[in-house]
């Protein structure tokens, strides 16, 4: 049994897999995380996490661990992993949860791919064909980008508006120009690219999927995909 560990900005997400499919996969907000031994359908044998929420919440994650009486692997970016190569300029600033989506992808598919992970952040990364990552963007996630315009500009404290190809008002004006922002970053790099296959996973995949053309392969928890590939690359599970 293998635990697998997604710590984000705003939540942590966790599976439990007991190597042949996921008992467990489920999303929680960081208050859970105590007490999380006690949410475990199973007392797993081993841990991998990735952590983007800084040190507070890695040692939170270690406490556990400890509680658990397990081992915990951290997965940090290399410049290689589970046939991945990593392109970044410098390997190990790739953040650890885009590290483990693209090994997730490597894994799924052989072909090249856009892999979109929306959260707090939105990141759209470029995975050719031989498993090389090429590069890709950072932007803020749909909620980060209503709520920093609304903080920032005069008259703008509302941000509660649905998606309208032509607002009339403002609230939807604010919501929609975020959702065509992030589908116009993520179209524009498939389209210079080439590569239509597009992976996408995070909290606010449901609100990009109706909006974005064929091929999307939505994937629930990619990043906890990824972490699974890598323990058994280390033959943990």
């Amino acid at each position: 049994m293998i635990l697998c560990l997604d710590a984000g900005n705003t939540r942590f997400k966790c599976g439990v897999h007991d190597g042949q499919r996921w008992c467990m996969q489920q999303a929680f907000d960081y208050d859970a995380l105590p007490d999380l031994a006690n949410l475990l359908p199973v007392v797993p044998r081993h841990m991998v996490a990735c952590n983007v929420a800084g040190s507070a919440i890695q040692r939170k994650i270690e406490d556990l661990a400890y509680q658990l009486a397990i081992p915990l692997t951290w997965l940090e970016s290399a410049s290689a992993c589970c046939g991945v190569r990593n392109g970044y300029d410098h390997p190990t600033q790739l953040g650890a949860d885009r590290w483990a989506g693209l090994i997730a992808a490597r894994a799924l598919s052989a072909e090249a791919a856009i892999v979109v992970l929306a959260g707090t952040a939105t990141t759209i990364d470029l995975l050719d064909a031989e498993g090389v990552f090429r590069g890709g963007l950072i932007l803020p996630g749909l909620t980060l980008m209503r709520r920093t315009l609304a903080r920032n500009t005069s008259g703008l404290a509302d941000v509660s508006g649905h998606f309208n190809m032509l607002p009339t008002n403002t609230n939807d004006a604010i919501a929609s120009g975020a959702l065509y922002a992030t589908l116009g970053a993520i179209e524009r790099m498939r389209v210079t690219q080439g590569a239509t296959k597009c992976l996408l996973s995070g909290g606010a995949a449901a609100d990009l999927l109706p909006h974005l053309a064929a091929p999307i392969h939505p994937i629930n928890y990619l990043v906890l995909e990824g972490l699974l590939q890598v323990a058994k690359a280390s033959a943990l599970d």
